[in-house]
């Protein structure tokens, strides 16, 4: 069983579907409580976006499934917060 909570991703698709599109079709994967997808950046053909999922038990395989058939690609993972509870990233000096 999966156990991230929180799952940050940076995606590149084509203009269609729209952002409400994907966030609809991620939002309705089990284990998934909620979607923000932002739009980074616009190219001749495809878009760019930001996608924050959080939920009790995010199926990573699943959600890279449902983007491949919304035609849409990860280029990377930004951000996963895994375990019991969300966890917040905190500032440091360094930072």
């Amino acid at each position: 069983m999966s156990d991230v909570k929180r799952l940050v991703l940076d995606v590149l698709k084509p203009h269609n579907p729209s952002i409400i599109d994907v966030s609809n079709k991620l939002a309705d994967l089990k284990g998934v409580s909620g979607v923000n997808c932002t739009l980074d950046e616009v190219d001749q053909d495809t878009e760019s976006i930001k996608i924050t999922m959080e939920g009790h038990s995010i199926d990573f395989e699943a959600v890279q499934s449902s983007l491949t058939e919304l035609g849409a690609v990860i280029h990377s993972v930004d951000n996963v917060v895994s375990g019991r509870k969300l966890v917040d990233e905190v500032k440091t000096p360094q930072d």
